[in-house]
């Protein structure tokens, strides 16, 4: 019996028709959430693409017979979300002692399941590590996002209601990062030459991440064009424009950051919640890299006191 040629790979055209339908419901759902104004909502929105995340990266570990811990992982994910969120809710500021007290759980909790098994070599502290890493990556620097809604002066109106500077920021925050994906992927797409880092993404250009910082720039500026008001904590062009630049920089890291993840696993995609784009993770991966350095930005350089 002759083997099953295998399925063929979708063209460019409808790649780009799928990714474009699912780019415009995520932001229909960002719209959404942004008009309700509505802390839990944004909570629920962030929450929710971190678990995901969070399940597709154990799950990318298992299939490629990675040894780690995934419900403890997850477990830890769902814990300091829950925490994290109860705090911002309540329009109270997370203790400075959150993090490092999720760390030192996630680590020692890591090891403590790792007693259970006789040592493997090396494969005894890649479980551990790989569990501990999957905490750091998403629930950790997702959830700067959270802590960006509420870090200027108005960002929480009143309990329960995010103010006009907080949601805001976090849209510029996701305008500029997606930009920066799409500035790449269409200028990479017509006029891509130059392999940028052919042995993590072959798919990357030189081109297209000219067209990413350029496209960041779009977004950066062009918000601040549009909502002076709403934007004001930035004082002035140099900071949008200087982290519009730092903001796409980070934006390709982080998505390399995460080919080398799925390069290192075997894996294309995260998973396939979204249609031309793959799953949670795939989705914020960028994210993960810019939201940090904004909230580190804004409390060095615009907002030390506040």
């Amino acid at each position: 019996m002759a083997d099953t040629p295998p399925p063929k790979a979708p063209g460019k055209a409808l790649v780009f028709v799928r990714r474009t339908a699912s780019t415009l419901l995520l932001w229909g759902l960002v719209c959404a959430v942004f008009l309700s104004h509505r802390s839990w909502a944004f909570m629920g929105l962030i929450g929710v693409l971190t678990v995901i995340a969070t399940i597709e990266y154990f799950r990318m570990l298992r299939g490629a017979g990675v040894r780690c811990f995934p419900r403890f992982g997850l477990l830890m994910c769902v814990a300091y979300c829950g925490a994290l969120y109860g705090f911002l809710i309540t329009g109270h500021a997370p203790p400075p002692w959150l993090e490092a007290l999720a760390f030192f759980i996630a680590l020692a909790g890591a090891f403590a399941l790792q007693l259970r098994e006789p040592v493997r070599g090396i494969e005894s502290l890649l479980g551990v590590a790989a569990t501990v890493l999957g905490f750091g990556y998403i629930a950790f620097l997702f959830n700067f996002t959270a802590h960006l809604i509420f870090a200027v002066p108005g960002g929480l109106e009143t309990p329960g209601r995010v103010g006009a500077p907080g949601a805001f920021l976090l849209l510029w925050l996701l305008a500029v990062t997606k930009f920066t994906d799409m500035g790449a992927y269409i200028t990479g797409s017509i006029i891509g030459r130059h392999k940028m880092i052919p042995h993590i993404s072959p798919a990357k250009t030189w081109e297209g991440f000219a067209g990413a910082l350029f496209f960041a720039q779009i977004a950066a500026c062009g918000l601040y064009v549009l909502f002076p008001d709403e934007l004001a904590f930035f004082e002035n062009w140099g900071h949008v424009i200087t982290l519009g630049f730092l903001l796409a920089v980070l934006a390709v890291i982080g998505d390399l950051a995460e080919s080398v993840v799925k390069r290192a696993l075997n894996t294309k995609d995260s998973g396939n919640m979204l249609p031309g784009i793959g799953g949670s993770l795939d989705l914020i991966d960028s994210i993960c890299f810019t939201a940090p350095a904004l909230y580190f930005y804004l409390k060095w350089f615009l907002l030390p006191t506040a």
